[in-house]
């Protein structure tokens, strides 16, 4: 349960592996203009990528409305009647995802994990645990959310690395075609009225 649980977490929030790895139960927290999400509004990732050279960046991720299915999600794994108890490290760590033998789950053994579960679901292909942040990408554009905010969700520095991570359907394409000729004859239309 811990696991799938943590892959939940890494598509809703778009978590590289280590993030996923390195969540405190404290790193999550209200977000002030969604009181619904309760204390699972946002997420500091402290254990952000950085930069060559330098250490771990840290940025705030907020639980958006088109996942906010992972916030009951969350209350079963960290509230009190929780899984999280069932671990005897959980006790002396605050790591959100406890070991049987460690303070918490290594990165490397959530992507064995995912591994195991892309094989058990007879998924193709070698897809690893980054893959979720991929897709949950490529949904928030697909959505509409603006480009910039998926930028700073992800935390890339640059709009060019967020549009790597996104790989939208033809469908898409051609819904976003559509609603541009639309938006382009509406315009045509009001300039001839004039």
């Amino acid at each position: 349960m811990r696991d799938s649980t943590a892959f939940k977490v890494a598509y809703a929030f778009g978590l590289r592996r280590q993030e996923v790895a390195m969540l405190d139960s404290s790193d999550f927290g209200p977000n002030p203009h969604m009181p619904e999400f309760g204390q699972f509004g946002s997420v500091l990732v402290r254990w952000a990528k950085g930069t060559k050279g330098s250490g771990p960046r840290r940025r705030t991720v907020l639980t958006t409305p088109l996942f906010d299915w992972v916030v009951p999600v969350l209350e079963g794994w960290a509230g009190p009647d929780g899984g999280r108890r069932f671990f005897p490290t959980a006790a002396r760590s605050d790591a959100m995802w406890p070991s049987e033998r460690a303070d918490r789950v290594s990165p490397d053994t959530l992507g064995a994990h995912f591994k195991t579960f892309r094989e058990l679901a007879e998924v193709e292909g070698r897809r690893g645990l980054h893959s979720l942040r991929h897709s949950h990408t490529t949904e928030l554009i697909e959505t509409g959310y603006d480009a910039a905010f998926v930028q700073r969700q992800l935390g890339h520095l640059h709009a060019s690395t967020t549009a790597l991570y996104t790989g939208v359907s033809p469908d898409f394409r051609q819904r976003e075609i559509q609603r541009m000729i639309a938006r382009r004859l509406d315009e045509l239309g009001r300039v001839g009225d004039e």
